[in-house]
């Protein structure tokens, strides 16, 4: 209790509008805008988003890479600082409801992946004196500009008619983009060339649900063919009547289980049961090759379980690892900007150093492995030179 009474006692700071949102303004199909060439639109964006939502495998591997990117802390050289800066890391306010910049990293990273961009903004406190929270901007608010040079790409806020207008405090808004094109400022999603590949994945498990819904639910066809005594024909229809009125009844569901007697000439066979489904297989297990092989994770990882040797899963960690230090790189940036903006409005010098947690504890086994060898060799390289000595 006495923690929520603290925190009563102590009122939120207030914060500064955001500069980069436009809770008014939603694009919807068409899609209208202003969409300058070269850079991804509402419609590519809302494509990835459906990509995401229709293939389940590809939302899978997302958030694994959410959750391998693993954590971080700050060090600085003045202990008070470090502190200070810490406990602002853990506790400060992201987007509506969340707290601590790892939520906020999280998204970053998430809008990174989808789109090949990621912006944020810092949001200030009402006096313009601290850091009050951070803000993941949703990429239909706003669109990117080039001024006067390739280099300085500018932000824009989109209004309610949907015309851009350059942000009012562009330090403030962090962008990353991931492998953009020569020239180009935006970044490539790493769900770009997957939509081919998924369509087609698609029409197989469409066409198995078609296939399963025709003949999983199993029709019978009942001939009556009646012989050639004149009786037998003259109440052909009325015995074909019966023969229908009884096969109903015998297969309705139920707990009792009834036979159906015919008299005469009557062949039942099962409709569909002399067509071979194709196999599905091979074709799924090539896409989804290729959908993995885009993504970067290893099979297992996914719930794939495909045939691999225990050095093959191995390398694959190693290369899955070596993947999450490049996504790393791309997050420190925008880490820094936050750290050292909020060191500066204190009034701390902006030193620090980003220290990234080890992916696994694999990792760790291996780099202690590599340290006891090389000590080892250095101590055999010593003893070999003090023999060598006169």
């Amino acid at each position: 209790m006495k923690l929520f009474q603290k925190q009563r006692g102590k009122p939120e700071p207030e914060l500064a509008p955001v500069q980069t949102a436009n809770p008014r303004h939603r694009l919807e199909p068409p899609f209208h805008g202003w969409l300058p060439s070269g850079f991804m639109g509402a419609a590519e964006r809302q494509l990835y988003r459906s990509l995401r939502f229709t293939v389940p495998i590809i939302d899978a591997a997302i958030h694994k890479l959410l959750r391998l990117i693993g954590e971080f802390q700050v060090h600085c050289p003045n202990p008070q600082a470090e502190q200070e800066l810490n406990d602002f890391l853990q506790t400060v306010k992201v987007n509506g409801c969340q707290y601590g910049i790892q939520n906020f990293i999280s998204g970053y990273f998430d809008q990174l992946l989808t789109y090949g961009t990621a912006v944020g903004e810092i949001v200030l406190t009402g006096d313009g004196r601290s850091v009050g929270a951070l803000y993941n901007v949703d990429l239909d608010e706003v669109e990117f500009q080039r001024i006067d040079s390739p280099l300085n790409l500018t932000v824009c806020r989109k209004t309610s008619d949907g015309d851009p207008v350059p942000v009012p405090y562009p330090e403030l808004v962090l962008t990353a983009a991931m492998n953009p094109p020569h020239g180009s400022g935006p970044g490539v999603s790493v769900l770009s060339g997957l939509p081919f590949v998924s369509g087609i994945l698609m029409k197989i498990y469409h066409s198995i649900g078609v296939n399963w819904e025709r003949l999983g639910n199993l029709r019978f066809a009942v001939t009556y063919k009646p012989s050639s005594d004149s009786a037998d024909r003259a109440y052909a229809k009325e015995r074909a009547q019966q023969i229908a009125e009884e096969w109903s009844r015998a297969m309705q569901p139920g707990e009792s289980v009834s036979d159906f007697v015919a008299v005469g000439d009557v062949n039942i066979r099962v409709i569909g049961s002399d067509n071979q489904i194709l196999d599905s297989e091979v074709p799924v297990r090539q896409m989804l090759e290729q959908i993995v092989a885009k993504l970067g994770i290893p099979p297992f990882l996914l719930g794939l379980s495909w045939s691999s040797t225990e050095r093959m899963s191995s390398q694959q960690a190693d290369i899955l690892t070596s993947e999450l230090e490049s996504y790393r790189r791309l997050l420190n940036p925008a880490i820094g900007r936050i750290c050292r903006f909020w060191l500066a409005l204190q009034g701390w010098e902006p030193q620090f150093t980003i220290c990234w947690d080890n992916i696994t504890l694999q990792d760790e086994v291996d780099l202690a492995d590599a340290r006891l060898k090389n000590a080892q060799a250095a101590q055999i390289e010593q003893t070999l030179k003090q023999e060598e000595e006169p």
